[in-house]
């Protein structure tokens, strides 16, 4: 089943039945954003965000690495994925929770992170590399990837967790897109090209969100 999905402005209009996507914004206020992991979040399927409000909703909330102040440079990808792994099983949908939350698509400049609920979903792979293939192109606005306009910042070798014992990998640039499991959760990881002089960065986001919906599967458990 191909994922359709609609806009919404308020919780009380979130429909029952068809998948909702929620990209977040950037915000300062903890209190709103603790009351919207713990009102929001079980009402929708699918959540969409970068890396300062994924590190200001673990401050929000006392998640993991929630003393961090701020990244230094890039996001750690070990604890992104710690982080992403926290909200899907304190938050998401499991056999004791009543929460429709199954999936989390995070965008940071050099690589994006989609994480999903196993049983949920399907094409994760072809949706984390199109919305990392969107990000390049809509900020050098061009229709492809202009290799001499964009370079790769992503970390050639990472952990994929500082929680518990993480395995270590290393990019394959032959095979960029790189798959692991935890506890019933998957993870897609893809390095972004980044544009070097980027043109057009208002929404690019949302796009990239939006470009990962378009090829996702959703497997409705309604």
């Amino acid at each position: 089943v191909v994922a359709s999905y609609t806009v919404v402005t308020s919780i009380s209009d979130i429909p029952t039945g068809i998948p909702v996507h929620l990209e977040l914004a950037s915000m300062t206020n903890r209190e709103l954003m603790s009351s919207i992991v713990h009102q929001v979040f079980p009402a929708v399927t699918s959540l969409g965000l970068n890396e300062q409000e994924l590190l200001f909703l673990t401050q929000s909330a006392s998640g993991p690495h929630s003393s961090l102040s701020s990244w230094n440079g890039v996001p750690d990808v070990g604890m992104v994925s710690d982080i992403l792994f926290w909200i899907l099983k304190e938050h998401g949908r499991s056999k004791s929770r009543a929460s429709d939350l199954t999936r989390i698509h995070f965008h940071t400049l050099v690589y994006h992170i989609l994480a999903t609920v196993d049983g949920h979903w399907a094409n994760q792979l072809a949706a984390v590399a199109a919305g990392a293939r969107v990000a390049g192109t809509q900020a050098c606005a061009t229709e492809t990837i202009d290799t001499s306009r964009v370079s790769l910042r992503a970390p050639q070798e990472f952990m994929t967790s500082h929680s518990e014992a993480g395995s270590r990998i290393v990019l394959n640039p032959n095979k960029p897109v790189v798959e692991w499991h935890r506890e019933g959760i998957s993870f897609h990881f893809t390095p972004v090209l980044v544009c070097k002089d980027p043109i057009r960065t208002v929404g690019l986001g949302d796009a990239i969100s939006a470009e990962g919906l378009f090829y996702s599967e959703v497997h409705p458990h309604y």
